[in-house]
C-alpha cells in the first residue's frame, strides 16, 4: 500500500467512534482489499477490550481483508451485535460468500452469543445466504433476537435456505433448553415471492416469539400472505407487521384479518399498496373494531378501497385511544366520500390533530401544487383533477372520475408506471421522437422522469428499459450530442455533483441507478463515461445510502465493462 494511502486510511480511522462496548467504522468508505489494507482496523479490534458491538457499515471489505479481520474476532467472545450492512459495495457477488464464511466462522470460534445480526443492503443473492448459513445454525445465534436482511436480493432460493437455517437453529437451541427467541425479522426488497415467504412462514410458526416482521416489496401474492398470516397467529407477541407493496387481494386480506383478531399486542399495521380491495378492507376493519386496543398506526393506502369500505375502516378506529395515524391515501373515495371521511375523523378529533402536524408540510408543497394545477389546466385537465380535495389526514386521495387519456407531455410532467404503460407499445418511440436530443438538459430530464417509475415488475421494467434505449440511442448517436455534458448534468440532478445553480435533485436514486445499470450495458453507451460514473457512485453520499442494492448492482456492472 502506498504511503499516501496509509495516511488516508489513518485519517479515516481517527474518526472511529468508541464507546459503550461499541467500535464503529461506520460510513468511513474504507476500501479493505488486502490484509495490509486492514492492518489498522485489526489493531483497533484487537486492542478493544470488552467488544460488544462492531459497526462496519458503509465500507467495502474484500475476501483477504475479511480473513484477517475474522482472525482478530476469534478472541472476541463478548461480541453481541454485528452491524454489517452495506459493507461489500462494488464487490463481485462471488466475493461475498467467502468473506461472510470467514467472519461467521470467527464468531463461532470465539464462542460469541449474538443478539443482533444486520447484513442489510448487501447484494449477495441466494449464494450469499450460504455464506452465513453455518453461523445461523451455530450456538453463536442461539441467542439471536434481531435478524436484519433488508435489500439483499435473496430471491426464493435464498429465502428457503434462510428458513431452513432458522428452523435448524431453533431445533438445536431447544435441545439445549434455550430455544431461539427471535424478536425482530427484517427482509424487505428480497424478491422472496410466494415460495420464499411460505418457507419463512413455516420457520416463524416454529419460532413463535416474533414482535416485529418487516417484509415489504417481495412480490408475495395471496398464497404466501395466507401462509404468513397462519404463522403470525402463533406469534402472539407481534407488535409490528409491515408487508407494504405485496399483493394480498381479497383472499390474502381476509386471511390476515382473521389472524389480527388473535393478536392483542399489535401497534403498527402497514398493508399499504397491497391491493386488499374493499372486501379485504372491511375484514381488516372488523378485526380492528373487535380488539387491537394498542393500535398506533394503520396503513391501507393505495389498496383500491372504495368509499363505503374506507368509511367502515374509519369507523372501526373510533375507540382506539392510542391511534396516531390512519393512512387511506390513494383509494377510490370520490369527493363526497372524502367529505364523509372528514366528518367521521373530526368526530374522533383525528383530522384536526393531523392537520396541525401537516401544516408546515402543506405550506412547503402549496407552491408546487399550484404550479402542477396550472400545468394541468393548460392541458384541459385541471377541472377534472381539481375534484380531488386536499388530504384530510394522511389519507384521502381519490379517483372520482375516469383517468384522462395520456400523452407524452402528460407522462413527462407527472410520471407514473400506469401512465407509461397506458402510452402503449409505441411509448418508447413516441418519447424519443418528442424529446429534443440536441438539448442535453431536456435529455437528462426525460431520462430521470422515465427512470423514476422503474419497478421490478416485468411490464414496467421492460417499458422503462425500452423507452430509455430509444431515447439514449437517439441521443448518443447524434453528432451534435455532448456526452460529457450529459453525464455532468445527470450527476448534478442526482445530487452526486455540486453545482452553482439551484437544482432540485431527484428524491430517490433507486430508479435511475437501476436504469443506468441497464443502460451502461448497451452498445450505444460510450464506455468512456464508465470511469466517471464509477468515481461518483463510489463516493460517500447520503442520497446513495438508501439505494445500496441498486448502487452495488451498478458498480458491479461498471467494473465488468
Amino acid at each position: 500500500m502506498a504511503s499516501e494511502d496509509i495516511t488516508k486510511l489513518a485519517e479515516s480511522l481517527a474518526k472511529t467512534k468508541v464507546g459503550g462496548g461499541q467500535l464503529s467504522f461506520k460510513g468511513q468508505s474504507l476500501k479493505l482489499n488486502t490484509a495490509e489494507d486492514a492492518e489498522e482496523v485489526i489493531k483497533q479490534i484487537e486492542e478493544f477490550d470488552g467488544l460488544e458491538a462492531l459497526r462496519l457499515e458503509g465500507n467495502t471489505v474484500g475476501v483477504e481483508a475479511a480473513k484477517v479481520i475474522a482472525k482478530a474476532l476469534e478472541k472476541k467472545s463478548e461480541l453481541k451485535r454485528c452491524h454489517w450492512s452495506d459493507m461489500f459495495t462494488g464487490r463481485l457477488r462471488s466475493e461475498i460468500p467467502p468473506a461472510l464464511i470467514s467472519l461467521g466462522d470467527a464468531l463461532i470460534t470465539a464462542g460469541a452469543q449474538l443478539v443482533e445480526l444486520d447484513l442489510s443492503d448487501n447484494a449477495f443473492g441466494p449464494d450469499g445466504v450460504r455464506g452465513f448459513e453455518a453461523l445461523l445454525k451455530s450456538p453463536a445465534c442461539y441467542t439471536l433476537q434481531e435478524l436484519k436482511l433488508n435489500n439483499c436480493g435473496m430471491g426464493i432460493g435464498g429465502g428457503k435456505i434462510l428458513a431452513a437455517a432458522l428452523k435448524e437453529c431453533h431445533r438445536k437451541s431447544s435441545a439445549q433448553g434455550k430455544p431461539l427467541a427471535l424478536k425482530i425479522f427484517v427482509a424487505g426488497r428480497n424478491r422472496l415471492e410466494n415460495d420464499g415467504a411460505t418457507a419463512l412462514a413455516e420457520a416463524f410458526g416454529i419460532i413463535g416469539t416474533l414482535e416485529e416482521v418487516h417484509m415489504p416489496q417481495n412480490g408475495i401474492n395471496h398464497p404466501g400472505i395466507t401462509a404468513l398470516a397462519q404463522a403470525f397467529a402463533i406469534n402472539s407477541l407481534l407488535k409490528v407487521i409491515n408487508l407494504n407493496d405485496n399483493t394480498f387481494t381479497e383472499k390474502g386480506a381476509v386471511a390476515m384479518a382473521e389472524t389480527l383478531k388473535s393478536l392483542r399486542q399489535i401497534e403498527v399495521i402497514n398493508f399499504g399498496d397491497c391491493l386488499v380491495r374493499s372486501k379485504g378492507a372491511v375484514a381488516i376493519a372488523d378485526a380492528v373494531k373487535e380488539g387491537l386496543h394498542k393500535l398506533k398506526e394503520l396503513n391501507l393506502s393505495f389498496c383500491e378501497i372504495k368509499r363505503d369500505a374506507a368509511l367502515t375502516v374509519a369507523e372501526a378506529i373510533e375507540d382506539k385511544a392510542e391511534l396516531e395515524k390512519l393512512d387511506l391515501n390513494g383509494n377510490c373515495l370520490g369527493e363526497e366520500g372524502c367529505e364523509q371521511l372528514q366528518e367521521i375523523l373530526e368526530g374522533f378529533n383525528m383530522a384536526d390533530d393531523e392537520e396541525e402536524e401537516e401544516e408546515e408540510e402543506e405550506e412547503e408543497e402549496e407552491e408546487e401544487e399550484e404550479e402542477e394545477q396550472q400545468q394541468l389546466k393548460e392541458r384541459g385537465q385541471g377541472e377534472q383533477d381539481s375534484l380531488t380535495p386536499k388530504k384530510i389526514i394522511d389519507s384521502q386521495d381519490s379517483t372520482p372520475v375516469p383517468s384522462p387519456p395520456v400523452d407524452v407531455a402528460t407522462f413527462l410532467a407527472f410520471p407514473s408506471p400506469e401512465k407509461l404503460l397506458r402510452l402503449g407499445p409505441k411509448c418508447s418511440v413516441l418519447i424519443a421522437q418528442q424529446t429534443d436530443t440536441s438539448d442535453v438538459e431536456k435529455v437528462v430530464t426525460a431520462l430521470l422522469r422515465i427512470s423514476s417509475v422503474f419497478k421490478d415488475e416485468a411490464p414496467v421494467k421492460t417499458a422503462v428499459h425500452e423507452t430509455t434505449d430509444a431515447l439514449m440511442r437517439k441521443a448518443f448517436t447524434s453528432a451534435t450530442f455532448n456526452s460529457d455534458a450529459f453525464v455532468t448534468r445527470l450527476l448534478i440532478h442526482m445530487g452526486l455533483l455540486k453545482s452553482e445553480e439551484k437544482i432540485k435533485t431527484v428524491p430517490s436514486l433507486y430508479g435511475i441507478l437501476m436504469t443506468l445499470n441497464h443502460m451502461v450495458q448497451q452498445d450505444y453507451f460510450p464506455k468512456s463515461l464508465a470511469p466517471v460514473l464509477t468515481a461518483f457512485v463510489t463516493k460517500p453520499n447520503r442520497a446513495l445510502d438508501s439505494c445500496s442494492f441498486a448502487r452495488h448492482m451498478l458498480l458491479q456492472t461498471l467494473h465488468q465493462l
